[in-house]
């Protein structure tokens, strides 16, 4: 036991990054989607994702044929081959995909001068929020692999490789298709807890000084994105942060315009949370 210890304050030491978007996940989560289910998402994601990495080092499905370098053995968590940051963090990169995905997916409306969020149970559960989720989880990985594949180049380290070089700045596509596997998995079991204990029909974004948390969710998956291209300009990779910021732009702009469409076009309606 005492040894797990070391190895996991080891890997808090080794990794803050990745326990401080765990944090705000915590906070987001459970302004979102409440304590309960924040909670319970942890173990079922992470077991999800450390499964799928398994299969992948072993098997080479669903990612494609890469592999784990044990350099920091003896200075972080391990799990039967997986770096233990690495699973956890596909709790929070499935959690922020989702949550944008469900914002936007949701209409708005005002009342009384505020913006509200009409997000319903039924959102959370639909096959576009399922399909957009999974979508916008791989367009994580599009910008956080090639880099991470980079680690020995910052604070990450050199930690896996891949034995055939891909086409993607040494990423193959198959670890792509994997993520949008792995996704549409991940977002499946977010619904199905939300489908397990739905928190009512109707759902709209708080008024109030706390009401800004619920839109944690969304805010921390494009910190994901901006941590992840800022560390790809710092350590010099200047075609890859441009081929990023061309794909964000490409893809994030019509999220932006679409947004400030529906608080443009927003009804006045009254807001009420019907029984679950």
């Amino acid at each position: 036991m005492s040894e797990f210890l070391r190895l996991f304050w080891g890997t808090i030491l080794l990794r803050p990054y990745v326990f401080a978007f765990l944090a705000v996940y915590l906070v987001a989560g459970w302004k979102h989607l409440g304590w309960k289910k924040t909670l319970a998402y942890i173990p079922v994601g992470y077991g999800l994702a450390w499964l799928s990495e398994f299969c992948s080092i072993h098997w080479g499905f669903p990612y494609g044929d890469y592999y784990y370098i044990n350099t920091t053995a003896n200075r972080e968590l391990w799990v039967l081959g997986v770096p233990f940051m690495d699973s956890l963090s596909y709790v929070f990169l499935s959690y922020c995909s989702y949550s944008l995905a469900v914002f936007l997916m949701s209409p708005v409306a005002r009342r009384s001068g505020d913006l509200v969020t009409l997000e319903t149970s039924q959102i959370r559960r639909s096959s576009s929020t399922l399909v957009l989720g999974a979508f916008l989880f791989v367009l994580l990985d599009i910008v956080i692999d090639p880099v991470a594949l980079q680690g020995r180049k910052w604070f990450l380290g050199l930690i896996y490789g891949y034995r055939h070089e891909g086409f993607y700045f040494g990423i193959p596509m198959s670890n792509f298709g994997g993520w949008l596997l792995v996704g549409l998995v991940l977002t499946a079991a977010l619904q199905t807890l939300e489908r397990i204990d739905p928190r009512g029909s109707k759902l709209p974004l708080p008024q109030g000084p706390s009401s800004w948390l619920r839109l944690l969710g969304p805010a921390l998956y494009f910190s994901v994105l901006l941590f992840n291209v800022s560390i790809t300009f710092h350590i010099g990779e200047m075609l890859l942060g441009l081929v990023d910021l061309l794909l964000l732009a490409t893809l994030g702009v019509p999220m932006v315009f679409f947004t400030l469409y529906k608080f443009a076009h927003a009804p006045a309606e009254p807001i009420f949370r019907a029984a679950g």
